[in-house]
């Protein structure tokens, strides 16, 4: 235990950044306790304050650059890759794009404490074409505010901290089997969920093999493409045919829709 407290004291802005990095660029781990511990060692006087803020931040902006590029040069594809692996794939990137949609670069600002959002926002932003200077800004001030408050919050409680960590080395393994299957059941109620949702669906898809099949054999069918502007300005390419309908706007055109069709709706 003293070697690793050594090891963590030595090279614990390394360690920071590193975490904080992997974090960011998808890794599933949660930077949280780190930060906390970081502000508890700093108010203890072992850490740099400025330091224990400044190396997660840089961290932090370094995969969101790399995910900026990514998604600047690979457009949709990206998210959807992102949104996929993912507890909520079916609503992911509808949900990261009406964050863009209503709130624009300040999304980037609170992205860091939405889980999701975090890591898909820097690969939408490359997709929509926001420059870099912008991003970095908006980006550094949402990787400031979510360091600088996990730290602050460690530094400010660093005693009270000190106190936790002794009970939870006392609890030992039992912690571990306690956090461990915490998650394993959080994992298991999100796939049940999510497997209830495509069940009640089921009934009602149609594969674009199928759809293909309709339109060639000249039934009469509306195909309805339902996708967030977002994605559209990015790929606009859409079935032949199709009535584009963004899906924020369909209670506005609704009556577009022809009554007497059987309707197709396609999204993300």
């Amino acid at each position: 235990m003293d070697e690793i407290l050594r090891f963590v004291l030595h090279h614990g802005y390394l360690v920071l950044a590193g975490w904080v990095f992997a974090e960011q660029f998808g890794f599933p781990i949660s930077s949280i306790p780190l930060l906390l511990a970081a502000g508890a060692l700093a108010g203890s006087g072992n850490l740099m304050l400025a330091a224990a803020v400044i190396f997660p931040v840089a961290g932090s902006l370094l995969a969101d650059s790399i995910w900026y590029q990514i998604g600047r040069y690979k457009g949709s594809r990206v998210l959807n890759v992102i949104c996929r692996i993912s507890l909520e794939p079916d609503s992911c990137v509808r949900n990261t794009e009406n964050v863009f949609a209503r709130r624009g670069p300040n999304a980037l600002v609170v992205a860091k404490f939405v889980p999701g959002l975090s890591v898909a926002a820097p690969p939408l932003s490359g997709m929509l074409g926001m420059r870099l200077a912008r991003f970095l800004l908006y980006d550094g001030m949402g990787a400031l505010a979510y360091v600088g408050a996990f730290v602050g919050l460690g530094y400010v409680f660093s005693h009270q901290l000190e106190k936790v960590a002794r009970i939870a080395l006392g609890l030992g393994v039992g912690l571990v089997v306690l956090l461990v299957s915490g998650l394993v059941l959080y994992v298991v109620w999100k796939f049940l969920q999510r497997r209830r949702f495509l069940r009640s669906l089921r009934i009602n898809r149609i594969t674009p093999e199928e759809l293909k099949e309709k339109i060639e054999a000249g039934e009469d069918v509306t195909v309805m493409d339902l996708r967030h502007s977002m994605d559209f300005e990015a790929d606009p390419s859409t079935i032949p045919g199709a009535l584009y309908v963004p899906s924020e706007e369909f209670d506005q055109r609704y009556q577009e829709i022809p009554p007497d069709r059987e309707l197709i709706l396609y999204c993300t």
